[in-house]
């Protein structure tokens, strides 16, 4: 019977523990899509990538064009002239997906230097928020949590910054 009594008096104390705890949530990925540091990140990925971007389209437009030409013209042409545009075509089709999977590779590598980047900001910036306003536990992730605790807007604000 006496050890029912200590397990009454300590969850009596645990529940006033989590009484008086203040915990906030913080929807990253918001923070990820909204935030000016973010916004920022994603410009100078565009701003770096766009020549190559329109250089591949440039290529792919070429590739359609040099498609289109052969299947026009292909029964017309002479035997050499339709196997050297064929191989011509060939050639800048290879050319067209090495240079978009280069890209691909390229901006992802990139995207995700630039996310590692924000994402300490970010955690940095919880931190800070949690230390200033004496918070005891702030979660990122939750399966559901009350819309009074969400401090998302507060750290996307802090963030501008």
């Amino acid at each position: 019977m006496r050890w029912l009594g200590y397990a009454i008096v300590v969850l009596l104390f645990s529940t006033q523990a989590w009484a008086d705890m203040r915990i906030g949530f913080v929807n990253t990925d918001r923070v990820m899509r909204e935030a000016p540091i973010a916004l920022a990140a994603q410009k100078r990925l565009e701003k770096e990538f766009a020549p190559r971007d329109v250089a591949l389209q440039k290529m792919a437009k070429q590739v359609k064009e040099l498609q289109a030409q052969l299947d026009r013209e292909g029964g017309s042409m002479s035997d050499t002239d339709r196997h050297n545009k064929e191989r011509d075509l060939a050639n800048l089709t290879l050319e067209y997906q090495r240079g978009l999977r280069e890209f691909r590779e390229d901006l992802n590598l990139r995207r995700n230097e630039e996310l590692v980047k924000v994402q300490d900001k970010a955690r940095k910036a919880i931190q800070t928020f949690a230390v200033n306003e004496k918070y005891d536990l702030i979660v990122e992730d939750a399966v559901y949590y009350n819309p009074r605790i969400d401090i998302t807007d507060r750290i996307i604000r802090m963030l501008a910054q």
